[in-house]
C-alpha cells in the first residue's frame, strides 16, 4: 500500500474536499465552528499517532505528514486547532500511568480534543510559568502567551518549570479558579483558530493529572529536534496555492516544491534527529522561500480579487505568513534570517 492509498489519507481527503475546503474562506472570517471539530473527531484522524492498544492508528510518519499536508492545504485554521492534539497524545503514550489510563483512550478515539500550552518552555532560562509542589498536587503560576483552540478544546496540556524540571499536566479547557483566559486574540492570520493567552494564579492540579515530569535538560533536545525539520503544512499550503495557477506557471514551481519535499522528509526520517542540523535548517528556509513564491504567485494571478477577504489566494498567503513563525526558536529564527540575506 502506498501512502496515498492509506485509509487515513483517504479519510483526510474526503474531510478536506467535502467540508474543510468549501468552508475555508467563511471559517477564516468567522472562526472554526464546533461542527468542524466534531467532524474531525468522527474522522478518526485525532488518533493518527496514538498507540493501537488505546484505540489509535499508530500511523507511520509518512502518513502523518500526508494527512497534515491535506488538512493544512484545505483549511489552515482547522488544521492548526487539530494539530495541537497530537503532542498531548504522544506525551501520554510515554507518560505517567494514572493520566495515561484516564485520558489516552478518549484522546485516541477522538472523544476528547486536547490543546497545548507548553511553548513558553522555550523561553528557558526564563520561566513564564512556574510549577511547584502544593500538598498532594501541583500549583501553576504565570502567563501562557498562546493557547489555540480555546472554546473548542475539551482538555489542555499545560507545562511549567520547577528549578530544573519540566512538568506537564492536563487541565480542563475552561475558566476555573486560578486560570483566566484573555479575550480572543485578533491576529493577522489564523484568528479563526480561537487563540487566547492565559493568566495562571495558583491553578491547582492533582497528581493524577500530571502526564510527564522530566529534567528540562532531557526535554529540550527532543523539542529542538522537532523544530529543526520542515513543517508538512508548508507543502500543503504551497500546493493549494499552486492549484490556483495555470499549468505553465505552476509546473516549474511544483517541480521545485516536490524536490524540497523529498529532501525535507528524508532528513525528517534520518535515524539521528540532531545530526545534519545545518542541512535541516537550510532546507527549512528553502521551503519557506518556495511557500512564499507559491502564495505570492497565487495573489498576483488573482489580481484585484486577491484583495478581497473572501479570496482563497489571500487566505493562503496569510496562512503561509503564520507558518513563518509557528514553532519558531532563536536557532531557527537566526538561520532563517541568515538565509534571507544571502
Amino acid at each position: 500500500m502506498t501512502v496515498t492509498d492509506h485509509p487515513l489519507v483517504a479519510r483526510a481527503r474526503l474531510l478536506a474536499s467535502e467540508l474543510l475546503e468549501p468552508e475555508a474562506e467563511r471559517v477564516d472570517q468567522e472562526g472554526v465552528p464546533a461542527s468542524h471539530i466534531e467532524a474531525v473527531k468522527r474522522s478518526g484522524l485525532l488518533g493518527l499517532t496514538a498507540p493501537a492498544e488505546y484505540g489509535g492508528s499508530a500511523a507511520p510518519p509518512a502518513v502523518v505528514r500526508e494527512v497534515s499536508e491535506i488538512l493544512a492545504g484545505a483549511c489552515g485554521s482547522t488544521w492548526f486547532v487539530q494539530s495541537q492534539h497530537h503532542t498531548p497524545v504522544q506525551v501520554l503514550a510515554r507518560g505517567e500511568p494514572a493520566a495515561r489510563e484516564r485520558l489516552l483512550g478518549p484522546l485516541a478515539r477522538g472523544d476528547l480534543l486536547s490543546g497545548v500550552a507548553y511553548a513558553q518552555l522555550r523561553a528557558h532560562p526564563r520561566a513564564p510559568v512556574r510549577a511547584r509542589r502544593d500538598g498532594t498536587g501541583w500549583r501553576f503560576d504565570g502567563s501562557v502567551p498562546w493557547c489555540t483552540g480555546w472554546g473548542l478544546n475539551d482538555v489542555l496540556l499545560l507545562a511549567g518549570l520547577t528549578d530544573d524540571e519540566a512538568v506537564f499536566a492536563f487541565i480542563d479547557a475552561h475558566d476555573q479558579p486560578g486560570l483566566r483566559p484573555s479575550a480572543p486574540l485578533r491576529l493577522a492570520a489564523l484568528t479563526a483558530a480561537h487563540t487566547v493567552s492565559l493568566e495562571l494564579d495558583g491553578l491547582r492540579v492533582p497528581d493524577d493529572s500530571v502526564a510527564l515530569r522530566l529534567p528540562y535538560a532531557d526535554w529540550a533536545p527532543t523539542d529542538r529536534a522537532k523544530t529543526l525539520n520542515t513543517n508538512p503544512a508548508i507543502f500543503g499550503i504551497a500546493s493549494a496555492a499552486l492549484s490556483l495557477l495555470d499549468e505553465s506557471t505552476a509546473t516549474p514551481l511544483r517541480t521545485h516544491l516536490a524536490d524540497l519535499r523529498t529532501r525535507a522528509y528524508a532528513l525528517a526520517d534520518h535515524p539521528s534527529p540532531l545530526e545534519r542540523v545545518a542541512e535541516r535548517l537550510a532546507v527549512r528556509a528553502e521551503a519557506y522561500a518556495a511557500l512564499n513564491t507559491a502564495t505570492t504567485a497565487a495573489v498576483v494571478a488573482g489580481g484585484g480579487r486577491s484583495m478581497s477577504l473572501t479570496s482563497k489566494a489571500q487566505r493562503l498567503a496569510r496562512d503561509g505568513m503564520f507558518l513563518l513563525i509557528q514553532g519558531q526558536t532563536a536557532e531557527t529564527r537566526q538561520a532563517h534570517l541568515e538565509a534571507l540575506t544571502r
